[in-house]
């Protein structure tokens, strides 16, 4: 139990020792005091020290537009003087919401989304709000705990790459007081606003640029098949070689774990073993990170991209370009869907007459060394 501040301390035997007073130790018998503990300024501080009301400080912090411009000064002034820090938690208590948006991303580790997200602070920042990013990993249990969460905060909105975007929980939240938009999937539920890019005429386009340079035996470098863009992006491909009269069988699949640099390495090795006659002569991948590890492995193996294996990336990242082997890669708008998005959020969020939407953007194919050689 610790001894009040006006105690004389307890006598003890054994040797003295003697001991240098610390900062707090003052007075008669090395009395020690507790230093005063600083409590933040709160409105009433600011108030008698500007001379003005309640109501005026509060009007400077949450409508300033309606106060003069030399009270709005004084106020100023004297939270600058007193150290005043504006208590958002309890601005946020009475308010039902916090001034905080929400991005929920598929992987923080791909740099399409952490692009995604500059997007989405840039709409933010223009109506003067935070953003908060988290990260699912691709896991549906940690996706789960994150928009529970969210949800306690009382966050204005959220904004989601879903792993599924048929979640029961994406449903139950608008009805719920908490706006969602989802952003890289397109969703027609009459529930949610949507912006995404046309995922199947991406891998239309990614398969009819190596049909065209004449390959046959195409792998489609994807997965998990529980992600929707990985569905669409395959879709579109299987599309193509339907319209250009090949057979389905000439699509090569190529299932990896996540959407990663690593699983790209893994799927070159795997393609390296294929035989000869069942080997494709060209690759597809669902993103620019499996995309980047294929043509590592490739390299690593002695394969010549592209004599040996032309390759396409989706998303072009800023390393699609900067790849040892500049990459062939669909590109997706990807800041102006996070901004789209944000912006949609921000109107649902204080709009009563808004309307859902959902945007589709169309995908882009940029050619590069990786299918064409030196260009």
């Amino acid at each position: 139990m610790s001894m009040p501040a006006d105690s004389a301390p307890e006598q003890t035997s054994g040797p003295s020792r003697t001991t240098s007073p610390s900062p707090s130790s003052s007075g008669v018998g090395g009395r020690r005091r507790r230093a005063a503990k600083r409590h933040a300024a709160g409105v009433k501080a600011v108030a008698a020290a500007a001379g003005v009301s309640l109501g005026t400080v509060s009007n400077v912090l949450n409508r300033p537009e309606v106060v003069s411009p030399l009270t709005r000064a004084k106020v100023e002034a004297a939270m600058a003087s007193l150290g005043f820090v504006r208590n958002e938690s309890a601005r946020q208590l009475r308010a039902g919401s916090s001034r905080i948006l929400a991005y929920l991303m598929l992987d923080a580790g791909n740099p399409f989304f952490t692009d995604v997200a500059k997007g989405v602070e840039e709409a933010a920042r223009a109506a003067g709000l935070s953003v908060f990013l988290c990260n699912s990993n691709e896991d549906v249990d940690r996706e789960a705990d994150y928009l529970d969460l969210l949800e306690q905060q009382r966050v204005q909105g959220i904004l989601i790459t879903p792993i599924d975007q048929n979640s029961s929980r994406l449903r139950k939240l608008p009805s719920r007081g908490t706006p969602v938009v989802v952003v890289d999937r397109a969703i027609d539920d009459g529930e949610h606003c949507s912006v995404a890019v046309n995922d199947v005429l991406g891998g239309e386009l990614a398969i009819a640029h190596l049909l065209e340079l004449g390959h046959e035996r195409i792998a489609y470098v994807g997965g998990p098949n529980t992600i929707g863009q990985v569905i669409d992006r395959r879709d579109g491909a299987r599309s193509a070689l339907r319209k250009a009269g090949k057979p389905p069988e000439n699509l090569i699949e190529l299932t990896t774990g996540a959407l990663t640099v690593a699983e790209g390495r893994g799927a070159g090795q795997r393609l390296a073993g294929l035989p000869a006659a069942r080997r494709p002569t060209a690759a597809f991948c669902a993103n620019d990170l499996l995309a980047l590890g294929l043509l590592q492995q490739c390299v690593s193996l002695g394969l010549r991209v592209p004599e040996d294996l032309a390759i396409v990336g989706y998303d072009d990242i800023e390393f699609a370009e900067a790849a040892a082997v500049p990459l062939t890669s669909v590109r997706q708008p990807r800041q102006l869907l996070g901004r789209t998005a944000a912006e949609l959020l921000l109107d649902e969020s204080s709009n009563p007459d808004h309307e859902h939407q959902r945007v589709t953007f169309t995908p882009e194919l940029v050619v590069r060394t990786s299918t064409r050689g030196t260009l």
